[in-house]
């Protein structure tokens, strides 16, 4: 029974990581910027030990590569609501002060008055630092990132004075990998590096946010063949629990 079983136990415990990816793309539908993984596959790996050469088992390959595909575009009319055009990123400081990047643009002025965060409250850069704005200044950002800002002392001007321009960097060709707190850093590389431009001029959308890539529709069709075939290995281990309940009972004493 051991030998028969052995691999729809192990394809119930891989793919447990791929219902747990799921799950966790269906939680951040709503997340403004989110970026959905690349699939999680299982493959077929031979186990070494006692027995013959046939015992193999499925292994899940996993990537913690996003997948960079725009998510829908949404208008609000917002002054502090930027999203980035097609793979373009915001440098962010993290909370452990390393350099990261985001595509969540709602932002906002952190409660010191003066330093402009994202929802997420992660210090966006700028030229030379943190962007920071005078304090009760009207903001508007133009599309190359550049934050303008107006004293509402002065009623009808238009905030054309130049404060900071926002951190924008092209990752069309640099692949980004997901940091434990949400935020992308570049694959294969060591936390706080920066991002080579790529041949694209990064740009934004003033007054509107970028949605989730994530297909809510999608993922819930994923979920209910994984919960199909949970229930079809799970009817493979009572099958062979049966057989071997009846071989046992073959050997008993008449």
């Amino acid at each position: 029974m051991d030998k028969l079983v052995f691999n729809p136990a192990a394809t119930i415990r891989e793919q447990g990581l791929v219902r747990q990816r799921l799950v966790h793309e269906l939680v951040n539908t709503a997340t403004v910027g989110f970026k959905r993984d690349f699939e999680l596959a299982l493959r077929s790996v031979k186990v070494d030990g006692g027995g013959f050469d046939t015992r193999h088992q499925a292994q899940g390959i996993s990537s913690d590569r996003v997948l960079m595909t725009p998510g829908p575009l949404m208008v609000t009319g917002r002054n502090l609501d930027i999203a980035m055009e097609k793979e373009a990123v915001m440098v962010v400081s993290a909370t452990n002060g390393e350099l990261a990047f985001t595509r969540r643009g709602d932002l906002r002025i952190a409660t010191d008055g003066t330093t402009l965060v994202t929802g997420s409250g992660h210090i966006v850069q700028g030229r030379d630092g943190p962007v920071r704005v005078p304090p009760g200044f009207r903001i508007r950002i133009s599309p190359d990132g550049t934050v303008f800002g107006a004293d509402p002392a002065q009623p009808g001007a238009e905030p054309n004075q130049e404060v900071d321009r926002i951190a924008l960097r092209d990752a069309s060709r640099t692949p980004l990998s997901r940091r434990v707190d949400g935020l992308f850093k570049v694959a294969g590389q060591p936390p706080g590096t920066d991002i080579v431009n790529g041949p694209e001029p990064p740009m934004l959308t003033p007054q509107a946010l970028e949605g989730s890539n994530m297909n809510p529709v999608a993922a819930m069709t994923r979920l209910i063949d994984h919960a199909r075939s949970f229930e079809a290995q799970i009817r493979v281990v009572k099958e062979m629990k049966d057989i071997d309940v009846s071989g046992a009972s073959m050997m008993k004493p008449v």
